[in-house]
């Protein structure tokens, strides 16, 4: 072989090798991909979409997250209802933190299918589904957004802060629905 050729050649491998050492660095420090698995955040995120998790940032209060299950060797996608130190009632579809009435505009469209006098969820304090008055330090409490079929802390309890992956940034699948998953 010529020695421009393999000039060429190496070239291109270095190109490649810093490429994929890239994009290696930016998926354990800065994103990763994940896809959601089952029905527990419709309509807000159906089965099979894509998504792009950010690994930077605080979590906020109604933040859509991605955490290692506490209960199935998996990852789950929830939304942060509870943070350290909050309180939380649910009262007649009515969600109050640390005492205040708290909308969840996510949730307007499922309300308006429902029967007069029906609910999407059952009443609860933190202290009847955990025996906590409030979430502990270095803790969060979840719910999926489609509330009578998902599985999350009025279940499981609260989830470890530290067990957080990241928060959902951009649905990039299906392609007609690309863009942020907010």
């Amino acid at each position: 072989m010529k020695k421009s050729t393999q000039q060429e050649i190496w070239m291109w491998v270095k190109t490649i090798l810093w490429a994929v050492a890239i994009v290696l660095v930016l998926e354990r420090f800065v994103f990763v991909p994940t896809v959601v698995q089952g029905v527990s955040m419709m309509p807000t995120l159906q089965d099979g979409n894509r998504l792009i998790v950010s690994k930077l940032g605080e979590i906020k209060r109604f933040d859509e997250i991605v955490f290692r299950a506490p209960d199935a060797p998996k990852n789950y996608v929830k939304r942060v209802i509870g943070l350290p130190g909050d309180t939380i009632v649910l009262k007649k579809d009515q969600l109050y933190i640390n005492g205040v009435l708290t909308p969840e505009p996510y949730l307007d469209n499922s309300k308006k299918k429902l029967a007069v006098g029906d609910y999407l969820n059952d009443d609860f304090t933190l202290e009847m589904l955990t025996g906590e008055l409030r979430v502990p330090k270095g803790h969060l409490f979840v719910m999926g957004d489609n509330r009578p079929r998902s599985h999350d802390s009025r279940e499981f309890g609260f989830i470890k802060a530290s067990s957080v992956i990241g928060q959902v940034e951009v649905r990039i699948w299906p392609l007609n629905k690309i863009g942020s998953a907010k």
